[in-house]
């Protein structure tokens, strides 16, 4: 063991930052580490975003690459190829994406944005980037078309005018078609803007324009007039080619759909409503809703697929968005679960004018993403491979782990893997492009959600990917059924009565444990065996704190639950002191507690019910919400605390151990002089979720929303609780103690189990309970736990406060162990045994199980521990036994730390905070050095602020939307291995070959009709467009982008390519010298030629 020097105590001391100085007590001990971490061991970067894109507004596919790219409200682009092959791209403007259009095959793709502005990405690097972009000025973008393998992008605008831009420079045509030159005189008012552009599928020369008042116009690009035009009473929402380019089909907002022959004027040739209700009399059926969007298939060997959204009849209210395949006679009804945003349709062949053989659906809904197979009787759905129901039921809080042990995944995916829907399309999922990174960092990786409807998510979190493993739900534990003037009165069923609010999971023992917003705690044992539970074991405790009761030496009342042995007939009444429709009086309309089920509990493999505890109605009041909560699987006990104090359950023996107020942890050492505070004052929930959506929120309502935070465990000193009107952190956290009243309403905040030295001085090292409060206080209290086995069943744990160990600025928020090497020195921790593995029909009994032994108990005991402790304000290092702070660091004034988290680098350990201000810092420990600082986020949302976690490694994520979980890091090792770990987008494939015209179609015409666009479109024959129309931005994903590429194939491509232009360039360069040279000789022989001509018939005496 290494020997430390106290004459080195001041070097480390002079490491910390002048501006918040360390305090080094305590100078008979040796205090000097050498800290392995360094500042250049860390970097934060983004590395993935998972989950549904959030509030989806447009989607685009490439048939030949089989990429699917959505685009949202806020301007973002996510990418998603085969499962495992994910990107995330942001248009700077954040304005919304109204179209994008795949250069098929290419790797690039065009985005038109709600701004007026039009982007070209580069997808031939693992991050893609913006090549070009074009700014309109003067016009709005409507609608773009870009032909498949042209270069030419159309873009119709609001004015009813049809711009052309090259793709490759994106410098727009002079070729214009004007809205009055294309309807001429058939309309005498503005057609309006243009809804729709597409080219003949057999003749690239005529070009369909459909404006949205009713008009479709058919241009000739070539003679620049219109062809034919085609006149509808009703506006027009989309067109669709039929792929012979004789016959098209448009959608109109009375819920008709009519097709029309190209040569055909005046009239189309049918008219048909398809959920309209037909009159008997040949009237007109009655109009229904809009039909959005059209799409015209064909099959080689059967009917066409006529395909649509929207168009139900409008009688039908409440009914839910449909989409409608009419194939032949039959026409299904497809209902889904939100409203339609976008579809399309995936078809065998990328070429417009060939049989398109549709094969599948992709149905973008405002929640969701949903492929139906078109090839199955009854268009069943695919499995959706992506993880797209992170948001199923509102996340109301998340745990990230990393680093778990190895056999955890699989023992929760064989559980998990159970719990699949059936039905599904039997077929591959069709998104199938791209390809997975190469990354060598790979640990066993997983995230936690706890949701609004009470269900538990395990997600596989590994390698840069994530994939649900497991479901939970635990709602199933409560009764569902309430009395009906319950019902009416309180409407419990909008308040999410299930939510889960805190969670805390030993990965190592398996134990879980969840509390939710109705003040209840369960715990639940993993088992691989499906077990019935014929009676849910409860536990109801009485939680109060108040302090007039100063006589009673147990502050929070005897628990209503006698001690009683696993045999013994459990406790499974509802609360007895209160009715539940106690709701109903003056006490603010807080909601009951739930009620346990009474009948048998079938459980299958996978988290089952241990125990149950409740707070109960105490004196009419509702109990507070649980702050706070730990569990240990050696010590067999789970705690739980909230504004009025702590309480202590073995779920061994099914028992509570220790109810007390806050104030009695103290014993006589209080430092606050408190005084009791009246019964009747009105009670403000500790902390809990609040709405961050609505204004009117205030710190006494219940949460009715889903999409709610727990920011903190009470409300803060010297502030009156947290007002989210502004939707800001700009609290006040004074630590100064002012208010009596707010003082007796401590907190507590954390919880801790350790083997630690309890007391001063002490010796040898003891099982404790550190507890953490929101005024900055940690207490220390010692568990003496029978022997394991037997006794451990019958005797009973005791508990007894020791004492304070230090005070901080600011509401604890995180502790951690440290050995005398400044290793981190992890809580102890039973392995995982089966608890259904029965023996002649009883029940194993726990004593046959191995007992870990505490990692600390190894050390030589006359070595010391050190204990950090983090709060909002500062963290400090203290040296234990002598309880002497050694390292103390002022982490933010200005603003207040909202997670951290005692985590474990590749180097060494390290404390990483989150801060409101929007700053992530690193700081070594335990020397509590700055190595990080980075101001990362500004807070504007507050489920970031419920959401954030660190973990080991140097990862972290958070909730950046309600539907998408986004993970950074701040490893630097991981950040330089980030481009191997990331999946290829584009993957070289040859383009399939184009349909065969056949001989008499060679022959006699009626193929398909090519185009030289560049002719028509280029600068020399259509000139230059107005400069003031649009502006070129260049942008930054070029050549330089490009050679910024992954390694691999696609790299490869890529610096081939850009040798290959660079080489070209270079000849071309040649070629243009060369040239030069050749005018320049032939200008000297022809000058040679007149001079030799000049002077042949002269004599030398005429020079």
């Amino acid at each position: 063991m290494k020997k430390f020097n106290i004459r080195k105590v001041l070097d480390g001391l002079k490491e910390v930052s002048s501006s918040t100085p360390s305090v080094q007590v305590g100078p008979q001990e040796n205090h000097l580490f050498h800290e392995t971490l360094q500042s250049d061991h860390f970097q934060l970067c983004k590395t993935v975003r998972h989950g549904f894109p959030y509030q989806p507004s447009s989607m685009a596919f490439d048939p030949v690459q089989k990429i699917l790219a959505i685009g949202t409200q806020s301007g973002a682009l996510r990418l998603f190829g085969r499962p495992g092959v994910e990107c995330y791209c942001q248009h700077e403007s954040g304005s919304a994406v109204i179209q994008l259009q795949f250069l098929i095959n290419e790797g690039a793709l065009v985005s038109a944005l709600a701004d007026d502005s039009v982007h070209l990405w580069n997808l031939r690097q693992k991050r893609p980037a913006i090549l070009h972009s074009l700014k309109f000025n003067r016009e709005r973008i409507t609608f773009c078309h870009l032909p498949f393998q042209s270069k030419w992008l159309y873009i119709g605008t609001e004015r009813g005018n049809v711009h052309i831009v090259n793709v490759e420079s994106f410098m727009l045509s002079g070729y214009v078609i004007m809205w009055n030159k294309a309807i001429e005189l058939s309309s005498k008012a503005h057609p309006g803007p243009v809804v729709h552009i597409s080219d003949n599928p057999m003749d690239e020369g005529k070009l369909i324009i459909g404006f949205e008042s009713g008009i479709v116009v058919l241009w000739d690009l070539k003679s620049k007039k219109a062809d034919y035009r085609y006149a509808h009473d009703e506006a027009i929402h989309s067109v669709a080619w039929h792929h012979e380019g004789k016959q098209f089909i448009c959608s109109h907002s009375d819920g008709t759909l009519t097709t029309w022959n190209v040569r055909g004027q005046g009239r189309p040739i049918q008219t048909i409503t398809p959920h309209g209700k037909q009159p008997k009399d040949g009237k007109k059926p009655e109009p229904c809703k809009p039909i959005l969007k059209v799409e015209y298939k064909t099959t080689r060997n059967g009917e066409p697929f006529i395909i649509f959204s929207g168009g139900l009849s409008y009688d039908t209210v409440g009914r839910r968005p449909c989409l409608t395949v009419m194939h032949g006679k039959s026409t299904a009804v497809l209902e889904m679960d939100y409203p339609i945003v976008d579809f399309l349709t995936l078809c065998e062949t990328p070429y417009p004018n060939d049989f398109q053989e549709p094969y599948a659906v992709v149905v973008l809904l405002e929640k969701d993403l949903v492929v139906i197979d078109l090839a199955q009787n009854g268009y069943p759905i695919f499995e959706n491979p992506y993880p797209l129901t992170i948001h199923e039921s509102p996340v109301t809080c998340c745990e990230y782990f990393a680093d778990c042990p190895v056999d955890l995944i699989p023992a929760l995916y064989s559980v998990g893997s159970r719990q699949k829907r059936q039905g599904y399309s039997k077929k591959e999922w069709p998104v199938s492009g791209g390809n997975w990174g190469q990354g060598t960092l790979s640990y066993p990786e997983i995230i936690i959600t706890g949701h609004a409807d009470g269900t538990v998510k395990f997600w596989d979190a590994s390698a840069i990917m994530l994939q649900v493993l497991y479901k939970l739900k635990t709602a199933k534990v409560f009764d569902r059924n309430r009395s009906k003037e319950d019902k009416g009165s309180t409407e419990v069923s909008d308040e999410d009565p299930f939510a889960i609010q805190i969670m805390a999971w030993c990965p190592e023992s398996r134990m879980l444990c969840v509390a939710g917003v109705s003040a209840n705690v369960i715990v639940y044992r993993f088992s691989k065996l499906e077990v019935t539970t014929e009676v849910v074991q409860l536990l109801e405790v009485r939680m109060q704190s108040e302090l007039n009761e100063t006589d009673s030496p147990d502050g929070g009342g005897e628990p209503t639950s006698a001690h009683h042995t696993p045999g013994a007939s459990p406790h499974t009444s509802g609360p007895p002191s209160q009715p539940s429709t106690s709701s109903n009086n003056s006490d603010g309309g807080n909601m009951p507690c739930l009620k346990v089920r009474s009948t048998p509990l079938k459980q299958s493999a996978g988290y089952q019910v241990d125990l149950v505890v409740q707070l109960v109605w105490v004196s009419g009041e509702p109990p507070q919400q649980i702050s706070s909560l730990a569990l240990n699987s050696t010590y067999g006990l789970v705690v739980f605390g909230n504004s009025n104090g702590v309480a202590v359950v073995d779920y061994i023996q099914k028992t509570v151990v220790l109810n007390l107020g806050t104030v009695e942890l103290y014993g006589s050492n209080d430092p606050y002089q408190r005084q009791p505070r009246s019964p009747r004052k009105s009670r403000q929930p500790s902390g809990g979720l609040c709405d961050i959506n609505e204004g009117s929120a205030t710190s006494e309502d219940r949460c009715k929303s889903p999409t709610s935070v727990l920011l903190s465990v009470c409300p803060p000193r010297g502030a009156n609780p947290l007002d989210h009107r502004d939707n800001s952190f700009s609290r006040s956290r004074s630590s100064s103690v002012t208010s009596i009243d707010k003082e007796s309403r401590e907190a507590i905040s954390l919880f801790y189990f350790c083997e630690t030295f309890a007391r001063k001085g002490d010796s040898t090292l003891t099982p404790c309970l550190y507890v953490g409060t929101s005024l900055g206080t940690v207490l220390v209290l010692v568990l003496t736990l029978p022997p394991a086995g037997e006794q451990r069943q019958l005797q009973p744990v005791i508990i007894a406060p020791v004492g304070m160990l230090v005070r901080l600025k600011g509401s604890v928020l995180r502790m951690a162990l440290l050995d005398s090497s400044g290793s981190l020195l992890p809580p102890s921790f039973d392995p995982w045994f089966e608890p259904n593995v029965t023996t002649d029909g009883e029940e194993k009994v726990p004593k046959r199980r191995p007992v870990s032994v505490s990692p600390s108990t190894s050390q030589d005991l006359s070595e010391s521990q050190y204990a950090v402790v983090c709060s909002e304000k500062q963290a400090k290092v203290v040296s234990l036994p002598s309880q002497t702070c050694i390292y103390k660091h002022n982490i933010t004034e200005t603003s207040f730390i909202l997670r951290a988290d005692v985590v474990q680098m590749t180097q060494g350990v390290c404390l990483a905070c989150f801060c409101a201000n929007g700053h992530i810092k690193t700081l070594s420990l335990p020397g509590l050095r700055p190595l990080l600082d980075v101001n990362y986020l500004p807070l504007t949302d507050m489920r970031i602020a419920r959401t954030f976690c660190f973990t080991n490694l140097g990862q972290a994520m958070y909730l950046c939307s309600p539907t998408e979980i986004q993970r950074i890091t701040y490893s630097q090792e991981t950040c330089e291995n980030l481009q191997e770990m990331l999946g290829e987008l584009f993957t070289p494939v040859e383009t399939p070959e184009a349909p065969n015209r056949g001989f008499f179609k060679g022959l006699f015409g009626g193929g398909a009709q090519s185009l030289d666009r560049e002719e028509l479109f280029g600068e020399i024959a259509a000139g230059k467009a107005s400069r003031s129309l649009a502006q070129h931005i260049p942008g930054t994903g070029g050549i330089e982008g490009m050679k910024g590429a992954a390694s691999g194939v696609v790299g490869d491509l890529a610096r081939a390519r850009i040798a290959l232009d660079e080489r070209g360039q270079k000849l071309g360069e040649l070629d243009e010298r060369t040239a030069a040279m050749m005018t320049s000789a032939d200008s000297f022989s022809k000058h040679a030629h007149e001079m030799m001509l000049k002077c042949k018939d002269k004599k030398w005496y005429q020079f």
